[in-house]
């Protein structure tokens, strides 16, 4: 009876253990912080900071959603700019959602890219009026010169190749078309916001100076030594899921995210809020 009771109580520890790791790997938020340098990078635009918001899923968690509103408070950015993904295709919430903008809207100005979250649901027309009511600026297929001082860069935002109608069209196409159809002055110093990380040899193609991007949730479950397990679009042990990656010229940022969707847990793979200094060469 004895030993019943003393496994009962080892059994309960080990589940009480678990469920707090589950916790805390998928409530608490960590900020990583990334010095992108470029002789490109305009003088007036040293040391201007960007907050990257991916993936956020119309999370649920509080703790989540005030430690974002108080880490980005702190950091005070020049710009926030969101990869996708805002709302969840299965779960969506836009009023969640919505609520954490109009946290934040006051701190700096918000550019917003679509995911493909956004092209699995109705809510989405919602999301962008709500969005656009909160003084968003959405970057479907656009380009904003953005300004500091006497300095320029630019910043250039794709809808996600979800939104292509053609079932018979890649992504790479789909993305080199919208391209296509973009306007900008290629001699500044180029922000390209794009939800999916592995298409980085079409950026590079295009010579973009950084890209930012989401999608891979980190790999979800992160192995020692060989990162992630696994990402949509890229399957198992993805290339592309968390850091900073290189391509010819150009730099890739990948934000492990926010929330969750499909697979509800994270492990050794807690949610990122990214903030990207750049400096001039």
């Amino acid at each position: 009876m004895k030993k019943k009771i003393i496994i009962s109580l080892i059994i309960i520890v080990l589940l009480s253990l678990i469920s707090y790791y589950l916790y805390y790997e998928n409530n608490t938020l960590q900020v990583s912080n990334y010095i992108v340098t470029s002789d490109r990078v305009p003088e007036d635009f040293n040391n201007y900071k960007i907050v990257q918001i991916s993936d956020f899923h119309n999370t649920k968690s509080k703790k989540l959603h005030n430690s974002l509103v108080k880490e980005i408070k702190n950091i005070k950015p020049n710009i926030i700019v969101i990869t996708g993904d805002f709302i969840d295709g299965n779960r969506t919430d836009v009023n969640t959602s919505i609520t954490l903008i109009k946290n934040i809207k006051d701190i700096a100005p918000i550019y917003y890219v679509t995911g493909n979250h956004e092209a699995s649901t109705e809510s989405y027309s919602k999301l962008q009026e709500e969005l656009i009511n909160n003084n968003v600026i959405i970057l479907n297929g656009k380009s904003e010169v953005i300004e500091n001082n006497d300095g320029i860069i630019n910043l250039i935002g794709l809808d996600d190749p979800a939104f292509n109608g053609d079932p018979y069209r890649d992504d790479k196409t789909t993305i080199k078309d919208e391209l296509k159809a973009i306007t900008y002055d290629k001699s500044n110093f180029t922000i390209l916001l794009s939800h999916r990380p592995e298409q980085i040899n079409t950026y590079a193609e295009e010579n973009f100076d950084l890209v930012l991007s989401g999608h891979a949730h980190g790999g979800q479950i992160r192995i020692p030594f060989l990162g992630g397990l696994v990402a949509p679009n890229q399957g198992l042990f993805p290339k592309y899921t968390s850091g900073l990656y290189e391509k010819d010229d150009t730099k890739m940022i990948v934000s492990r995210g926010i929330g969750n969707s499909i697979i509800p847990f994270r492990i050794n793979n807690r949610p990122e809020l990214v903030v990207i200094t750049l400096q001039k060469a």
